[in-house]
This record gives C-alpha cells, sequence and structure tokens, in this order.
C-alpha cells in the first residue's frame, strides 16, 4: 500500500509544492509579513522535511515543535485559512490530485491547534 508521500509524488513533488507555496505567500499581503525576515531557504527546507514527514514520508524533519515554532507569532484562524488555500491551489498547480490535496489538507488541519498555538 503506497503513502500519502508517495501518491503526491515523493520528494521531488513535495519540493515544487513548496516553491508554488512560497510563491504564494510572498504575495499575500495577509502572510507576507509574517515571513518577513525569515530565512526563506532555510524555513523552505524544513518545510518540505515537515510536509515529507507528516504526509508519511522520510522522517527528516528536525525541526521544533509547531507550537514552539510559531509561538510569539500571534498566527490567527485566517493566516491559517490563508496557507491551506495556498498550500491547496500550489498542489493542484503541481498536477495534485484533488483526493490527495484533501488527505494533505486534513493532515494539516489535525495539526491547526499546534501550529496556532490554541
Amino acid at each position: 500500500m503506497s503513502t500519502l508521500y508517495d501518491n503526491i509524488g515523493g520528494q521531488p513533488a513535495i519540493e515544487q509544492v513548496v516553491d508554488e507555496l512560497h510563491k504564494r505567500i510572498a504575495t499575500d499581503s495577509l502572510l507576507a509579513p509574517v515571513f518577513a525576515g525569515t530565512d526563506m531557504a532555510k524555513q523552505r527546507n524544513h518545510l518540505v522535511a515537515f510536509l515529507a514527514q507528516i504526509f508519511e514520508g522520510p522522517k527528516q524533519y528536525g525541526g521544533r515543535p509547531m507550537d514552539k515554532t510559531h509561538a510569539g507569532l500571534n498566527l490567527q484562524q485566517p493566516h491559517f485559512d490563508a496557507i491551506a488555500k495556498h498550500l491547496g491551489e500550489a498542489m493542484a498547480v503541481r498536477g495534485v490530485s484533488a483526493e490527495n490535496t484533501k488527505a494533505a489538507l486534513d493532515r494539516v488541519t489535525n495539526m491547526k491547534g499546534a501550529i496556532l498555538n490554541k
């Protein structure tokens, strides 16, 4: 049985999705300020590893837990919704099926409490 990671297209697909997501974040007036001053190359590597891991791929994420990573950012539901929207669109642009996109977004949504520190 294949994993979500495999169904999405593995590491190359996740890297492409994250690159597309970052393009969308950079032009989003709500999200761009959150990432101001962030080392986006480092953030990219962390996000690729994190998504690979939660999508049942290699356990390569070595960053802090989500609640610690996002502490002090005062992220709210609109921030989460915008990221989820952009992630879904990035996956669609990169050819990920609607079914696999939904499964991926469900996994991210399961972590919403830690991401928003709520």
